[in-house]
């Protein structure tokens, strides 16, 4: 017989999922007339709004305050949120029970969705997030789809290509579209995931009932679907084509290369790069007009010395919207993200390095170096784009880890694929790896390799080497796994030998760099 407290939860009304601020007309209103001071002003505010409701509700959260010898009590207004402290996976995620740091009672009350993420060490991290997650991406993408030039009156067709699974890229923008047919733009949606055959067969039986396509995926992962479309018999260039990519940063080249495989004209409306994580979804887009100062900054070098910290890198740039995800300047170029649902992230160090400065920032930042915005904006054709939001730059954690097709490759999974006995005698075990592209701009994993003191050639190994490590991945990584088996001999590592010793990876008198951003 069941208990009256099981048959009680049963019986329990699920209300209808409420209407999110995200999707009011008096919120989208308000990003479009609010000015640089108020979206600061609307920073600070949002942070200390959710470092009070972290307080009261997360019990994590007051724990690790009061470890720290923290008074909750003296962070007493917006202007003092300088003062709480930021938290990490070191020193909070992987300290406390994950219940513990969901806010109290949701895991039952709520209706959640969970995604995953691997983290620094490869072990999966589970994040719950509520609806409101899905409407804040829906709006990034929804701003990108009406400045896109787009006919909401003509067939459309979204082609979601991110992985899909325990991995947020796919069904976060499936989510976000569906929402944004919801509100009133028809769109039909498939979700094949990073598999090439499915895409390419749905591209060939309904696609020529289309008019309009969004191809959404990871940018190496586009590019190739881009250009192995002719032999599947698919021409992009029959579709007016939008293309939103995330999960890696790009240059203008690629961009350029992207728009002119697939015939778009305007390299400020076409395609769309997220900055995104697993822990807050979509926290920042680029924009028309950060678009604009990206390629400025790469036609000005005095405007690039201004807007980046570092001259040998290109970030991403985005605004953000801070009602959803705020950002500051941490400590060492670090950056911090406030923001989350159901398991808040309170001054986050998210990993990444970079800079957040204002949309009057930019303009002064502009003027310095004898550049008016407001006629590059006009001479670029989006003036009706432009929103008074605040940017965050951002380059990708420098020695953790590199991507490819969008899984996170781990220094640790390639060692566990050098530590195998029928290889020592050759190789030592140390090596560094990179992301390259060759001359076509495809994608590869470069690993350059060790030998042995006395050692001159690895090619008796080099078969053996590559199948350890691929295995190694496979059993470490399912993204690299689900990659491996639809993209086959794209994701195969590209293995270089280097003489013991070599100055150029292996100096001796220096910690070894596992990883090296190219």
């Amino acid at each position: 017989m069941r208990s009256s407290r099981s048959t009680a939860r049963v019986n329990k009304k699920i209300t209808a999922r409420p209407r999110s601020f995200a999707v009011s007309p008096s919120f989208i209103a308000k990003l479009r007339t609010n000015e640089s001071a108020d979206w600061s002003r609307a920073t600070s505010a949002s942070i200390y709004k959710r470092f009070k409701d972290a307080c009261k509700n997360v019990p994590a959260y007051r724990h690790f305050l009061e470890r720290l010898g923290v008074d909750m009590s003296t962070v007493r207004s917006a202007k003092e949120v300088a003062n709480i402290p930021p938290i990490s996976k070191v020193n909070y995620l992987r300290v406390h029970p994950w219940d513990k740091l969901c806010k109290a009672g949701e895991l039952a009350e709520v209706p959640l969705v969970l995604t995953a993420t691997s983290g620094s060490t490869g072990q999966p991290f589970y994040i719950p997030r509520t609806d409101e997650v899905h409407d804040a991406s829906m709006v990034f993408h929804r701003l990108f789809i009406e400045r896109s030039g787009l006919n909401p009156a003509k067939p459309t067709l979204v082609v979601v290509a991110f992985g899909m699974g325990v991995w947020i890229g796919g069904l976060l923008t499936y989510e976000a579209f569906r929402r944004i047919s919801e509100e009133g733009w028809p769109l039909s949606i498939i979700t094949p995931g990073v598999n090439k055959k499915e895409i390419f067969e749905a591209l060939t039986h309904v696609g020529p009932a289309y008019e309009q396509v969004i191809l959404c995926g990871y940018p190496p992962f586009v590019k190739d679907l881009i250009d192995d479309a002719p032999e599947h018999g698919v021409n992009w260039k029959h579709w007016d084509m939008r293309i939103v990519c995330a999960a890696e940063a790009f240059s203008e080249h690629f961009r350029e290369y992207l728009m002119q495989k697939t015939g778009m004209k305007d390299p400020y409306r076409s395609v769309m790069n997220i900055y995104g994580s697993a822990e807050l979804g979509t926290m920042a887009t680029e924009t028309p007009l950060s678009i604009l100062l990206r390629r400025l900054a790469l036609k000005h070098e005095a405007l690039y010395s201004k807007l980046f910290s570092e001259a040998h890198r290109l970030p991403t740039l985005a605004q953000f919207i801070p009602d959803f995800v705020s950002f500051e300047a941490g400590m060492e170029g670090k950056v911090y993200a406030t923001g989350g649902t159901a398991l808040p992230f309170i001054r986050y160090d998210i990993g990444d390095q970079g800079d957040v400065f204002t949309y009057a920032d930019a303009e002064q930042m502009c003027k310095e170096v004898g550049i008016s915005l407001a006629p590059e904006v006009k001479r670029a054709g989006i003036e009706d784009t432009v929103m008074q939001l605040p940017f965050v730059y951002l380059y990708e954690r420098a020695d953790l880890s590199t991507k490819l097709y969008g899984a996170i490759i781990y220094p640790e999974h390639v060692k566990i694929g050098l530590q195998n006995p029928a290889l020592e005698k050759i190789i030592t075990g140390r090596f560094t790896m990179t992301t390259e592209h060759d001359a076509q701009h495809n994608e590869y994993l470069e690993i350059n390799v060790e030998l042995q003191r006395g050692i001159k050639d690895g090619e008796p190994i080099r078969a053996a080497l590559v199948e350890s490590i691929i295995k190694s991945l496979s059993a470490s990584s399912g993204e690299y796994q689900n990659n491996r088996i639809n993209m086959g001999d794209r994701v195969t590592p590209h293995i270089i030998f280097w003489p013991h010793e070599h100055p150029k990876y292996f100096n001796p008198s220096i910690k070894q760099k596992w990883v090296i951003r190219s």
